[in-house]
């Protein structure tokens, strides 16, 4: 019986010295991953230079590149033609359990749906879509600047109103990307405002583009962004 114990016991040392190599690499991969692509954006003062074509070169699935006032947000996303692909693969198509910020495969590429969406892992070293939660934090939606989101894409800019952020079970409601109709459509927009922890006070109508932003907050509860497009 010693003899299983001590067996067991030496299996699930190696098991777990396997597991903490593994995230250690990884770890030390998408940093060094993230300091390559901050070589392509350079934000100063009165501008933010993107330059969309080193993205696409170091991956071709790249369609944009999204910015969210205080927070860490400032990745390329990429697009392909299914929502699994990038939860484990980083932009240089590498396995990685970080995953990447990648739109929702039904998305058109020109943000003309009703509803884009952008999903992304919640790290807790704050990466990728880990300091999303900030958006939920008083002092983040006192600031109105930090409202406006910015999508860059090749051939345009797109800013997007912040009108609602919320916490919420895992469901596919919010994640409906068209409407069979205007009714529907409507009855969607009441519901998510409706959700926010927070007052926007921002009008919305059955015209409007919106842009989700999802992500996990714990175990059973994802974290949400909803914004109007302005441009």
């Amino acid at each position: 019986m010693k003899k299983i114990i001590l067996l067991i016991s030496i299996i699930l040392f190696f098991y777990c010295t396997i597991k903490i190599v593994i995230w250690h690499n990884d770890n030390r991969h998408i940093s060094e991953l993230i300091t390559q692509v901050n070589k392509g954006y350079v934000p100063n003062d009165t501008e933010r230079i993107v330059d969309i074509e080193y993205y696409i070169k170091m991956n071709k699935d790249t369609v944009g590149f999204i910015i969210v006032n205080k927070t860490y947000i400032r990745y390329p996303f990429v697009q392909t033609n299914n929502n699994s692909y990038y939860l484990n693969h980083a932009l240089d198509r590498t396995y990685s359990s970080s995953g990447w910020p990648f739109m929702d495969f039904r998305n058109k590429k020109d943000f003309s749906d009703q509803n884009t969406i952008i999903y992304a892992h919640a790290r807790k070293d704050k990466s990728m879509f880990g300091t999303l939660k900030n958006t939920i934090k008083k002092e983040w939606y006192t600031t109105p600047s930090n409202h406006i989101i910015t999508i860059i894409t090749k051939s345009n800019i797109i800013h997007y109103q912040v009108f609602s952020t919320y916490t919420i079970k895992d469901e596919d409601y919010y994640i409906q990307t068209s409407f069979k109709n205007l009714s529907d459509f409507n009855k969607f927009l009441k519901t998510i405002k409706k959700r926010s922890i927070y007052n926007y006070k921002v009008n919305l109508n059955t015209n409007d583009k919106i842009l989700t932003l999802s992500s996990c907050y714990t175990n059973n509860k994802k974290i949400v962004l909803h914004a109007k497009r302005l441009d």
